[in-house]
């Protein structure tokens, strides 16, 4: 039987904890390749982290499962036709198709959201509307062979139930004991129902400017679709 072949394909200001949450918990996953991919091989600087002696994405022949985590840099990754033109390649083929945070607008991009339900950072979500997906407000959601995590952290609890559906329950319970996935937030202001007020105002200010020029690039890359 041939081994589970798990690929994280990186882009430019991809958020590193988006994918190296997700590979903490993968990694673990019995008679499985993970490999950690960018186009070209290029190296990929994240937020001061720089992740060298990648695979490149071309090389790669087939995956079983595609992740493609988020990051500002979902925004040029979109417009970026060589490395749009390898996951569309490389999920065409997979049996699982997969994102964390803004992942899933690279996902929706390629044009495997269209009528699926997918989730996303929470000022993100909007911008899947392009795409034809159906958004979800949910921390992890699944719809058929799409699998898709909220924002950042959410990679995790991502991770945790694509390892449940890969080698089953008692061993994805066992790895969250051994890496003691135990969340205990000292704030309640993870998701913005739950944060006060001035606090939702100030992210939401901050990112505003931001998540315009996602939204053009969304709807540049929307329109290149081709009808289903």
């Amino acid at each position: 039987m041939s081994r589970l072949q798990i690929v994280f394909a990186l882009y430019p200001g991809v958020t590193h904890l988006d994918f190296t949450g997700p590979h903490q918990v993968l990694v673990r996953t019995p008679d499985a390749d993970v490999v950690v991919a960018s186009a070209g091989g290029q190296d990929i600087e994240a937020e001061g982290l720089t992740f060298t002696r990648l695979a490149d994405l071309a090389a790669i022949e087939r995956c079983d499962v595609l992740c493609i985590p988020g990051g500002f840099g979902t925004t040029a990754a979109m417009l970026d036709e060589p490395f749009m033109a390898q996951i569309r390649r490389l999920g065409a083929g997979a049996k699982y198709l997969t994102s964390v945070c803004t992942g899933s607008l690279i996902l929706g991009a390629a044009g495997f959201l269209q009528g699926r339900r997918a989730a996303c950072h929470w000022a993100a979500r909007p911008l899947l509307a392009p795409f034809g997906a159906i958004v979800s407000e949910a921390r992890v959601e699944r719809d058929g062979n799409v699998i898709t995590g909220g924002g950042v952290t959410a990679g995790i609890d991502f991770a945790f139930v694509l390892l449940e559906e890969l080698a089953g329950r008692d061993f994805a319970e066992a790895s969250q004991l051994g890496l003691e996935y135990a969340p205990a937030p000292p704030f309640n202001s993870g998701r913005p129902e739950l944060a006060r007020p001035e606090i939702l105002e100030q992210v939401v200010a901050r990112m505003s400017a931001f998540t315009d020029q996602r939204l053009d690039a969304a709807n540049t890359a929307a329109g290149r679709l081709e009808p289903a």
